[in-house]
């Protein structure tokens, strides 16, 4: 597994939904989403494109109110942005959400920052140079490659992973969108070792990810409402 340092088990959790709804004008974008998840756990969102994956993900960050059901932590129905939540949840949008104007250093110190994370500088090159962006750090985002931009989100997760219990529960939307072979392997490590180590995961992805840890799929196409 990847190394991240010292760690401490966190807490066991759990996340539920319970009949989610989430509706656009007219349409339902789903309805009837419920499953749970538990610590040590990965549940994979399947389904095409515009199945709702992303608006379920925004939903469970509390980024998004659904017009029905609720969202549970530990059993009590969560508040929207709650500081519990924002503690215990990290959100990676499917974009991603780098300032072109920042270096991919200077990026990573600014996603720290809005995730209530700190981490020292050596730290900071330590996770750069893990997901092989070391040389690249101080290369402005507008010219990183969308590979390269979407390590720096992997960077952001090797931190998080760092700083548990911090952050016990990800939130990821096509993590491995744009990345090549290597870092598809680097991502897989990741998750993995944040799974095995009692975090948790909702990972909207088409690809097949080979965990050992317990992984259910929830598949949005049967859930879509016209």
């Amino acid at each position: 597994m990847m190394a991240s340092g010292a760690s401490v088990s966190p807490a066991i959790h759990t996340l539920a939904a319970n009949g989610l709804r989430l509706e656009r004008g007219s349409r339902s974008i789903f309805d009837g989403v419920s499953f749970t998840v538990g610590s040590g756990q990965a549940l994979m969102l399947r389904g095409a494109n515009g199945s709702g994956k992303t608006s379920l993900l925004r939903t469970l960050a509390g980024l998004t109110l659904p017009d029905a059901g609720a969202v549970m932590w530990d059993g009590a129905v969560l508040k929207p942005l709650a500081a519990e939540w924002r503690g215990a949840a990290l959100y990676l949008g499917h974009t991603n959400a780098l300032k072109d104007d920042l270096s991919a250093q200077e990026n990573l110190v600014d996603a720290l920052s809005i995730d209530g994370m700190e981490a020292s500088q050596p730290a900071q090159l330590d996770a750069l140079e893990k997901v092989g962006l070391l040389e690249r750090r101080l290369v402005l985002a507008r010219r990183l490659s969308q590979g390269q931009k979407r390590r720096v989100g992997l960077a952001r997760l090797l931190l998080a992973r760092a700083q548990m219990p911090l952050k016990s529960l990800w939130l990821l939307d096509e993590p491995t969108n744009a990345l090549d072979e290597s870092g598809v392997s680097l991502f897989t490590r990741l998750i993995s070792d944040h799974l095995d180590n009692g975090g948790m995961a909702c990972i909207a992805t088409h690809l097949e990810l080979k965990l050992a840890a317990p992984t259910n799929e929830l598949n949005l196409d049967a859930l879509v409402r016209n």
